[in-house]
């Protein structure tokens, strides 16, 4: 790993920062390295679906022709996105 040369500078209000500080001594961490972890994984996961990846020819033709086809139902899936799930407010009136 390379010698770090370059500064990034917060500003945080004080709920803001007990929070960091607390959570950073929970992970034995100082709060620049938590805070530095903790925002070089969250940068990983959106870039994550962004990243160039390379096809060969015939896997590139097996991809491209899947896009350009028509959409298919998946069994399950409609209902699957469409039903309740664990994170719904209960519909019998049960208390949370």
């Amino acid at each position: 790993m390379s010698a770090k040369a370059e500064r990034l500078h917060l500003r945080v209000d004080e709920q803001q920062k007990a929070l960091l500080e607390a959570a950073s001594q929970a992970a034995g961490d100082s709060v620049s390295t938590f805070v530095l972890k903790a925002a070089t994984e969250a940068a990983a996961d959106v870039l994550a679906d962004r990243r160039a990846f390379l096809l060969d020819e015939d896997a590139w033709r097996v991809f491209d022709e899947a896009l350009q086809g028509p959409a298919q139902d998946v069994a399950g899936l409609r209902e699957l996105l469409t039903g309740p799930t664990v994170l719904d407010p209960p519909t019998d009136g049960a208390p949370l």
